[in-house]
């Protein structure tokens, strides 16, 4: 098993956080103040989607990476993750989640309930934060 390439994952990393700086600035206080349609939901959402999209893709290359096989489908790549010991299940279980709110975004925006927006938007970053640095450990790269 080969590790992540660490220039790449260190590159990614950066690039997830710097989405997730974007999340934290534009997102309100309250949920009921994420309006639909508007600079902040459409900020958040794009931001969000994006730093997600990086740990769909990190999660895929990481599989090939150490060996846990090709996955179907973005869940089953944190499952399969899991399954290598390389994230446990609580993250994996939140992960899973967030790749759900990705497809949400990318095929239903018209139909977001940005009150999930929101919430997701409140806790998601931690967990992308914890993934990175699950893959760090397993790659002996810096985070």
């Amino acid at each position: 098993m080969s590790p992540l390439d660490r220039a790449v994952l260190a590159e990614r990393a950066a690039a997830m956080r710097r989405h997730l700086a974007r999340v934290a600035e534009k997102l309100p206080a309250s949920a009921a103040d994420l309006a639909v349609s508007s600079d902040a939901s459409d900020a958040v959402i794009l931001h969000l989607w994006q730093a997600t999209q990086i740990a769909i893709d990190l999660a895929v290359s990481a599989c090939v990476a150490h060996g846990a096989g090709t996955p179907q489908n973005y869940a089953d790549a944190f499952r399969r993750l899991e399954a290598a010991h390389l994230i446990d299940t609580p993250l994996a279980d939140r992960l899973v989640r967030a790749a759900g709110v990705r497809n949400v975004v990318a095929h239903a925006y018209e139909n977001l309930d940005m009150a999930r927006v929101h919430g997701a938007a409140r806790s998601g970053p931690d967990d992308l934060l914890a993934f990175i640095a699950a893959l760090d450990r397993a790659s002996g790269a810096p985070s």
